[in-house]
């Protein structure tokens, strides 16, 4: 990786959601003694008209680093027990993020095993949005961290691009606002890209 390829991708998280997720496929984010290889995202938009967006309606102490700068950690704890984990995108004041969905567990196999032992299938290690924080370790802790710095846990370019043939969008998961958006991202035919289930009565909050 040379500098250059780590600034490109800050000029991509500084962009529009839309594209900054797509371009987060295949991006490696690393910490804690485990490496994955991003396979799936999300996007939402903030306050203009995202219904599904935890910044749908304004800042609160809960998504204030959603408001910016640029590729920091937006963590938040979901149904009482599971960690998820977002990369803030857009203009600064401009809430957006990229929640990662599942990823490949490239490095550190043995730890992401450690971490989640009732797991049969190495591709089960970090498949969905929960499973992947587990694998890495993440909490409350990397919860507004700098991902593009040197800190516990880092995002860096892909080694490869995923070629726009490999990618597949969709309607997002688990949300009832706006939730046929086609804002889900995924590498086709990836066996670590999670099992769409359609929106419950609930919403990402």
């Amino acid at each position: 990786m040379t500098a250059t390829d780590l600034s490109a991708l800050s000029d991509l998280l500084a962009g529009p959601v839309v594209p900054a997720a797509r371009g987060l496929l295949g991006c490696r984010l690393g910490g804690n003694g485990v490496t994955v290889r991003i396979t799936e995202v999300e996007a939402y938009a903030g306050t203009a008209g995202d219904p599904a967006s935890h910044a749908h309606r304004g800042r609160t102490a809960r998504n204030a680093v959603m408001f910016g700068p640029a590729g920091h950690a937006y963590v938040y704890f979901t149904y009482g027990m599971h960690w998820c984990v977002n990369v803030v995108t857009g203009p600064d004041g401009e809430a957006s993020a990229v929640l990662l969905r599942a990823g490949e567990v490239v490095d550190g196999l043995d730890v992401a095993r450690e971490r989640r032992p009732a797991v049969r299938k190495d591709v089960d290690l970090a498949r969905g949005p929960a499973r992947l924080c587990a694998a890495l370790g993440i909490d409350r802790t990397v919860y507004g961290a700098y991902l593009l710095g040197d800190g516990p846990v880092r995002l860096r370019p892909p080694l490869a691009p995923v070629p726009e043939a490999a990618v597949t969008a969709g309607p997002r998961v688990g949300v009832t606002g706006a939730h046929d958006v086609p804002w889900r991202f995924w590498i086709a035919g990836d066996p670590t890209v999670s099992a769409y289930r359609r929106h419950v009565p609930r919403t990402r909050r």
